[in-house]
């Protein structure tokens, strides 16, 4: 029997990021999706001080814009939401759920826009157009129904709006419960919670125009190249002032090596690209740890050297000493830790590690990026904990050109935490609520995300409202979260376009469409503006400019509000005003939360302003004022691992993905066309294992000490890919189903996404191939 050729749609990419093969996919973005003329058009209002921010990644918009201010990644996201494509009633009334059930998240957001208000009607198995007043009552009376107000869970996605958060906490802290699960919960949580305790703030320190003033970038376990290709820009401007770019990452990511700028005539017709890592570390997957401590305990055998030489050290003492704590415990932990451990952990060689160190210590001022290489472990608290001990050590905290720099996904996630979206709230923050508004908030902390799909498994949530996002496939254990959302009594989503979440069903389900960020908002005092944060702490206007896809959709605030009236009574909020003049909604941000004085008139500036961030001016908002220098037992990522495991598992997003969001099948820079099912190894790997490009691979988990657990992900393709050994990778969301739900760091509740420990099956024969490896 001959073998079907398995290697279709794998092959390596020879290019740069960015540079023509962007502007192909910006292209093939707008022509497969938008209408021409006015549509086209708006995309050069994207990120610009009249226009609307891009609904993409959260990086921040520089001072001097240019006549295009989006990306690759940018625009398909424009072009995904713009779209002309519609998901009518008739759609709905000619598929029934079951059926939907079966095609992928492409197939089902590629349908397009949401135009009618929705509710399932379980004898047909369909939604079922329903008018707003009567779903609002409906399950407004639902809510009232509950005995218990934590039964519900109010779950926010990054993109909704700072106005529309900031309701959506008052709406669930007035009904009386700080249940918020958030994407936060999945992407960043850990600096949240990591970097108050070292720092005094949960946010980066650092300014777009530190980047100008940096001598070195470490770039760790983050792919600017998908996921914030903007900053590409900024790292090429680095570049081009002759700094030092380093990543360490455990796959080589063509988005950290060399890019070509589509707005530079000279590479774009020379074919030409800028270098941007002058040097490339591949750090084991779960080794970012041991391989920050190996880095930080060279450094103190760097300093003593200097100091018994005569020399100035290499430690910021003075500023160690002025305004930091614990560094004494931090140095006897780390020459504590042994050099081989560090080695067999980070899979990293000496050398590697002695040369980063080297060049942090001879750069004057440096910037860490991180992303959720870092994050989404079951130490990812910790981990972030080390880098912040890294910059404290040398004094690159609250001085141009250094600091911390956590690169968020979503273009809001950060500023719906800044307004109230968590479920550990501040004191302050409750008081300010009752204050302002005249209503007690619950004190009691409530449910994040893994917290909420516990409390849906375990029979104790009866609701869901969704404002925005695709809870079901973001979250780990797709085998729990499914089975957990089908025994709720209530479901609530708000949307732009159809994702599998909507599938899941519970007793009453309501499906709504909402305005898209590019889309003209009107109100009764006329089109509205809305805020967003980004990831460097800057808040800024946005407005849309585009016909909105249906005469029936409703903004996130007003959709809100609408919920709110309904569901509470003698409610002390008047949401009618917020809602008919959303300055109004900014007022009441600006009386609760510290940091937004004059908001409404500070918002007029092109490029808004910058929220304070207390540790940039070296101010420690801690307990003792000072900043902390945290401890971290052992080094494996897993605290629960009795090993270091032989191969453990990443996973990861493509090139044509944002979050759980599918632009299309395709992941250029890793050389993969038209297809997600595919495990990415190194060459050494497949070697041990007798794997070529093509085979067919089954992969199972195992649990902390070596024991297989039953969830496995079948009928994977090898790629060979430059990555580091004893690592493997493979998409997200898919690869949910080997991560459980208690796999969880215990500090911020992240779900442990990118260190699960596995072992791989030849599921059939090898194909016949010349063999070569790739």
């Amino acid at each position: 029997m001959k073998h079907q050729n398995r290697n279709i749609g794998i092959a390596p990419y020879g290019g740069s990021a960015g540079g023509w093969g962007a502007l192909k996919a910006v292209a093939d973005a707008i022509r497969g999706q938008m209408s021409v003329k006015q549509d086209v058009i708006a995309l050069f209002k994207v990120n610009q001080p009249e226009g609307f921010d891009c609904p993409g990644c959260a990086w921040p918009d520089p001072q001097h814009r240019s006549s295009f201010e989006f990306c690759e990644n940018g625009a398909k996201a424009v072009s995904w939401e713009a779209t002309s494509k519609r998901t009518t009633p008739e759609f709905f009334a000619a598929h029934t759920v079951s059926e939907l059930w079966h095609r992928n998240a492409f197939e089902l957001e590629g349908e397009g826009r949401l135009t009618h208000p929705m509710k399932y009607d379980a004898a047909s198995d369909t939604y079922q157009p329903i008018e707003w007043e009567t779903a609002f009552n409906e399950i407004g009376a639902l809510l009232r129904s509950y005995d218990d107000p934590d039964s519900v869970e109010f779950y926010t996605s990054g993109r909704a709006s700072n106005e529309a958060a900031f309701l959506w906490q008052l709406f669930a802290r007035e009904y009386g419960t700080n249940n918020f699960p958030d994407c936060s919960n999945m992407c960043h949580e850990p600096t949240s919670v990591g970097l108050p305790q070292s720092i005094g703030v949960g946010k980066g320190t650092v300014e777009l125009e530190d980047f100008d003033h940096c001598d070195l970038v470490l770039c760790i376990g983050h792919n600017p190249g998908t996921n914030h290709p903007r900053m590409l820009a900024t790292l090429r401007d680095v570049s081009k002032r002759g700094k030092t770019i380093v990543a360490i990452n455990p796959l080589r990511e063509r988005g950290l090596e060399r890019f070509t700028s589509p707005q530079s005539p000279i590479e774009m017709l020379s074919m030409g690209s800028t270098q941007l890592a002058s040097t490339y570390y591949k750090v084991r997957v779960g080794g970012d740890a041991a391989m920050l401590k190996g880095v930080m305990k060279c450094l103190l055998a760097m300093h003593e050297k200097a100091l018994a030489a005569g020399e100035p050290g290499v430690l910021d003492e003075s500023f160690i000493s002025e305004h930091t704590e614990g560094f004494e415990a931090l140095k006897a932990d780390l020459e504590a830790t042994d050099w081989s451990h560090i080695l067999k952990v980070s899979g990293m060689e000496l050398e590697e590690i002695q040369n980063i160190a080297h060049l942090y210590a001879d750069a004057e001022n440096t910037i860490i990026c991180y992303g959720m290489g870092i994050t989404q472990h079951q130490y990812g608290t910790q981990n972030v904990q080390q880098i912040a001990n890294l910059l404290l050590m040398r004094g690159n905290i609250g001085k141009r050109g250094a600091g911390i720099c956590p690169l968020r996904g979503h273009s809001n996630v950060q500023g719906d935490r800044t307004v109230g979206i968590t479920e550990i709230p501040p004191q302050w923050m409750l008081d300010n609520i009752e204050k302002v508004f005249g209503f007690k908030p619950p004190q009691k902390h409530g449910h994040g995300a893994v917290a909420a799909i516990q409390a849906m498994r375990d029979g104790k949530a009866k609701a869901l409202l969704c404002l925005g996002g695709n809870l079901a496939e973001a979250i780990s254990d797709p085998q729990v979260t499914f089975e957990a959302m089908r025994k709720l009594d209530l479901v609530v989503h708000m949307a732009t376009k159809l994702n599998r979440s909507h599938l899941l069903l519970g007793k009453h389900n309501y499906l709504f469409p909402v305005l898209g960020r590019t889309e003209i908002d009107r109100q009764a005092s006329g089109e509205q503006s809305v805020t967003v944060e980004d990831s460097m702490s800057m808040v800024h206007a946005s407005r849309g400019t585009l016909k909105p896809a249906s005469p029936y959709l409703k903004s996130e605030p007003a959709l809100v509000a609408s919920l709110a009236k309904a569901t509470l009574r003698n409610s002390r909020v008047d949401w009618d005003k917020m809602i008919g003049d959303y300055s109004f909604i900014r007022d009441a941000i600006e009386a609760v939360i510290p940091g937004f004085d004059d908001f409404n008139n500070r918002i007029m500036t092109p490029g808004g302003f910058r929220l304070p961030v207390a540790a940039s001016q070296r101010k420690w908002l801690t307990p003792s004022g000072k900043a902390q220098f945290k401890v971290m037992q052992g080094i494996n990522e897993d605290p629960r691992s009795l090993k270091c495991h032989d191969l453990v598992l990443t996973t990861l997003r493509s090139h044509d993905q944002y979050n759980t969001t599918l632009y299309g099948l395709n992941d250029r820079y890793r050389g993969v066309t038209g297809r997600r099912d595919v495990l990415f190894m190194a060459a050494d790997e497949a070697e041990k294992r007798q794997f070529r490009v093509g085979d067919k691979v089954n992969m199972v988990a195992l649990d902390p000490e070596g024991n297989r657990t039953g969830r496995r992900l079948d009928n994977l393709t090898v790629v060979v890919y430059d990555m580091a050994p004893g690592s493997v990778a493979a998409y997200y969301p898919e690869a949910n189903v080997m991560v459980p739900l208690d796999s969880h760091d215990t500090e911020s509740g992240i779900p442990a996404y990118k260190s699960i420990p596995v072992e791989l099956e030849l599921c059939e024969a090898p194909v016949e191939t010349s063999g070569a490896l790739r």
